[in-house]
């Protein structure tokens, strides 16, 4: 028997809201396997969940599914009953599966979508060959490659005006694409091979403003035949979280273009320029690292660079904190755990913020990382700080807008 595992968070409207004691229920074919309730943050326990060996999705076969897929169905006091269906178990790895409530009314059924399967696993039409249209319109290009806070996700073909649009943090973005195409199991230097590649597309579809300058009003969309795989509501896979968050402001730039490169990949391929998915499987199966890869696929002479950040978070990133720094950057870092508290409960108080960097902040961070699926180390490194700053806006703009 082979297992896997399976988190879900519950939030009501928004990450700034989670649900306390939502019963979320899960099914395989109809039968009732485990109900368990979410705690004081909104979280359930880690799920074991059986599902189908991992080799199967360690070569390239299409023959047997390599993961087990389960529906998952939320109930909360006050909120629209919600049922997913196709959530995503991989063996040996930790799925973590966000489901957003909404406020019943009168009116309201049960909430019920779909995952859609694996790029590498079902059929989807192929990317378009853009080499003959990239001189059709002169793009409008930006001063500097930035990461956005969100982008515009549009649902659908371009042409599709009834598709709809959703506003997505970027990093939850590029988490949910790496976790659309690619396989969790894979070598972690061909996961984050892949990562940069789906990074790199994404912020040249940002830098060249490629669908504003031909009038859509989205940045991206979410279809593989014109761009990349973004599926609603999908499952996250934690092998790939983690490596998004170390990684997301990292982008790939060839020779001494501004421009980051429209990493173009596919699942087969022998295109040169283009990375063929299960070949970069392959080669870090034999010890290439990350650059080597996209080198071997994109040519010599790319590089990797790190992108900015475009917005102004309440407090900037200066160094890695830990037990025993103290200062102004410490003070402001424990009374930002404390707002967020107000949030999420389970994360410790700080009963008295001083600037100093002790065990009971370190204990603070630890649960905050935990909660938010970072590495919980108790210190926090640009990637804690940004989900600091993150959660700390979302929870900042929702008590605004109760008492505004």
């Amino acid at each position: 028997m082979n297992n896997g595992y399976l988190k879900v968070n519950v939030y009501s409207g928004s990450i700034a809201n989670p649900v306390k004691g939502a019963r979320v229920t899960i099914l395989k074919d109809g039968r009732v396997i485990t109900s368990v309730e979410t705690d004081e943050d909104g979280k359930t326990p880690s799920i074991t969940l059986e599902t189908v060996n991992k080799k199967f999705s360690e070569e390239e076969q299409y023959n047997t599914r390599p993961y087990e897929t389960y529906d998952v169905i939320v109930e909360a006091l006050g909120l629209t009953k919600t049922r997913l269906e196709g959530v995503q178990i991989f063996d040996g790895i930790t799925s973590i599966q966000d489901i957003y409530m909404t406020s019943i009314d009168e009116n309201s059924g049960t909430d019920s979508s779909i995952i859609s399967p694996n790029t590498l696993w079902g059929n989807y039409p192929p990317n378009i060959d853009e080499s003959n249209t990239e001189n059709e319109i002169a793009p409008i290009v930006l001063k500097q490659v930035l990461i956005p806070t969100n982008i515009i996700v549009h649902d659908g073909v371009p042409s599709n005006t009834n598709a709809p649009n959703y506003t997505v943090p970027f990093i939850d973005y590029i988490k949910n694409v790496a976790s659309s195409e690619i396989y969790s199991t894979w070598p972690t230097e061909t996961i984050k091979a892949n990562v940069l590649a789906i990074i790199s597309f994404t912020l040249n579809r940002i830098y060249t403003e490629w669908y504003k300058s031909r009038g859509y009003d989205f940045t991206i969309t979410s279809t593989t035949n014109y761009d990349q795989k973004y599926t609603r509501n999908g499952t996250i896979f934690e092998p790939i979280s983690n490596i998004v968050d170390e990684i997301f402001r990292d982008y790939i730039r060839s020779g001494i273009r501004m421009e980051p490169l429209l990493a173009q990949y596919k699942n087969e391929t022998t295109l040169e320029g283009v990375l063929s998915q299960w070949g970069s499987k392959d080669l870090g199966d034999k010890g290439y690292d990350a650059l080597r890869i996209l080198r071997y696929y994109y040519g010599n002479d790319i590089n990797i660079y790190e992108a900015q950040t475009t917005e102004n978070y309440p407090y900037s990133f200066t160094r890695t904190l830990k037990i025993g720094d103290c200062g102004e950057d410490v003070y402001l870092l424990q009374n930002a755990l404390n707002y967020i508290r107000g949030s999420y409960p389970g994360i410790p108080m700080i009963k008295n913020p001083t600037g100093l960097f002790d065990t009971e902040t370190s204990n603070s961070v630890k649960k905050f990382q935990e909660v938010f699926s970072l590495n919980k180390t108790g210190e926090v490194n640009y990637q804690t700080w940004y989900k600091i700053s993150y959660i700390l806006t979302a929870v900042t703009d929702l008590t605004e807008s109760i008492y505004n």
